[in-house]
């Protein structure tokens, strides 16, 4: 894709607990829909900047925030304290799948009348997914990478880089077969590795489980990325997830692609052109007046 050269612009919003929320918005030119981007584990937002660049590119806008003790706003709610970093804060993982809805509100006020996107990846993904199953009639699409069946049997909850760490040093090799990308990881201070049950505590992590629900309040369209070889679910995941918003969500547009040889980070990975294009032509074809 050809690198555009959009200017981000950096806000906040304060959610129902008080907690500030930093986003950041990338407006294309004369865009065609709306992307709202939730970011996984661990992460933030400022590193899908060139993601931001690719679709605003093609005629996407996208807002995207930092979660809740994550990036710009972890850092503001926990007053500068790294080791804090990861802690939700008051009202845990309800107030932060909260904080996006909010979030989602705030995007539609700006374009009332273009399409609107939901992508999640990763941990981003689990909370689309939960949102999805409420909250389905708020989006006209949605996209889920990295993501897995929230289930016990179909989403690995060990140690995601066991099976590359013979692969590198950095503890991150899981994330993309770029050598770079794992290396910038480890190397940005706003990221760190995590795990769900030691940041989130027993009852929350355990709020991530979950099936895709029934009766949901929108047919959306909904596409599901990955790489073959991602250490959260795979192949056999991603099928079971696809299947349920099938059968049991009764969802008519279901899409799965699973990427040969990728890992986590689709979006970051070497044939990263290749994804970028499968999903603009997606979105393309998904939110077209």
């Amino acid at each position: 894709m050809a690198k555009a050269t959009t200017t981000r612009s950096d806000h906040t919003y304060v959610d129902a607990e008080g907690v500030t929320i930093h986003y950041y918005v990338w407006e294309a030119a004369k865009p065609k829909a709306v992307v709202q981007l939730a970011h996984g584990l661990g992460e933030h937002s400022l590193r899908y900047e060139q993601f931001a660049q690719d679709l605003t590119a093609a005629g996407y806008s996208v807002y995207a925030d930092d979660h809740r003790g994550h990036g710009a706003t972890g850092v503001t709610q926990h007053k500068g304290d790294m080791s804090q970093m990861g802690k939700l804060g008051p009202g845990g993982l309800r107030a932060t799948i909260a904080s996006v809805k909010q979030f989602t509100t705030i995007v539609r006020a700006a374009h009332p009348d273009l399409p609107l996107v939901l992508i999640g990846h990763s941990w981003g993904s689990l909370m689309a997914q939960d949102i999805i199953n409420t909250n389905a009639a708020d989006y006209d699409a949605a996209v889920l990478t990295g993501t897995a069946h929230r289930s016990f049997a179909h989403m690995n909850s060990g140690d995601l880089n066991a099976k590359h760490k013979h692969l590198g040093t950095t503890g991150a090799e899981w994330l993309s077969r770029d050598p770079e990308v794992p290396i910038a990881f480890v190397n940005d201070p706003l990221t760190f590795p995590a795990g769900a049950m030691q940041l989130f505590g027993v009852v929350d992590a355990l709020r991530m489980l979950g099936r895709p629900a029934k009766n949901l309040g929108r047919d959306i369209p909904l596409l599901i990325m990955i790489g073959s070889d991602d250490s959260l679910g795979g192949e056999k995941s991603v099928a079971k997830l696809a299947a349920e918003y099938v059968t049991r969500s009764h969802l008519s547009d279901v899409e799965a692609i699973v990427h040969p040889g990728a890992r986590h980070e689709v979006f970051n990975e070497t044939n990263r052109d290749q994804v970028i294009a499968d999903l603009v032509a997606w979105l393309d074809a998904h939110t077209a007046s």
